[in-house]
């Protein structure tokens, strides 16, 4: 096959342990682009993977602070400059009478900020994947454990990646094609 066509490897295993002990393995050599895929969640296999930490936090926050200081700005210059409206003898910017509004308005932000970004981050929609053309990868879905790496890896060689894979008592690997 040749190079350009060449998504990755992927290997296929019969049981969780054998899957997290080969995603661990494969972060140790060095690998890093690569992913598993599993009819079920495997306890450790995110840290075997290499995968810590995700950027999701950060986005909500900016999220809801946006919506907190846009809420605010808009009210405080509705209030005083656009419509300023005497109520009571209070002043025009009375901000405890904008909390209620700029609270939902965080709250509305920081919700959109978490669906995008979770979209965003998880690189969806995305309709088609590689791992599709994978014979046996149907099973994913059922019983069998799957460790790909992919060719865009840096240490990334045909042979060597195949050598190693074979070498983590795996059920088969296979060429995945683009």
């Amino acid at each position: 096959m040749e190079r350009s066509r060449l998504w990755g490897l992927m290997a296929e295993y019969d049981n969780p342990g054998d899957l997290v002990a080969a995603a661990r393995s494969a972060y140790q050599a060095g690998y890093r682009r690569m992913d598993a895929y599993s009819p079920m969640p495997v306890h450790g296999l995110a840290e075997a993977l290499g995968f810590h930490r995700t950027r999701l936090p950060l986005l909500v926050l900016i999220g809801g602070l946006v919506g907190c200081l846009g809420a605010f700005t808009m009210l405080w210059y509705i209030e005083t400059a656009v419509y300023p409206v005497n109520v009571g003898g209070k002043p025009y910017n009375s901000w405890p009478a904008f909390i209620p509004i700029t609270f939902e308005t965080t709250v509305l932000f920081a919700a959109i900020a978490a669906v995008l970004g979770m979209l965003a981050l998880n690189g969806l929609p995305t309709p088609y994947h590689p791992v599709f053309n994978a014979p046996r990868f149907a099973l994913a879905s059922r019983h069998r454990f799957f460790l790909a790496i992919e060719a865009q890896d840096p240490i990334f060689d045909l042979a060597q990646t195949r050598g190693f894979l074979e070498g983590t008592h795996c059920r088969e690997v296979s060429e995945v094609e683009r």
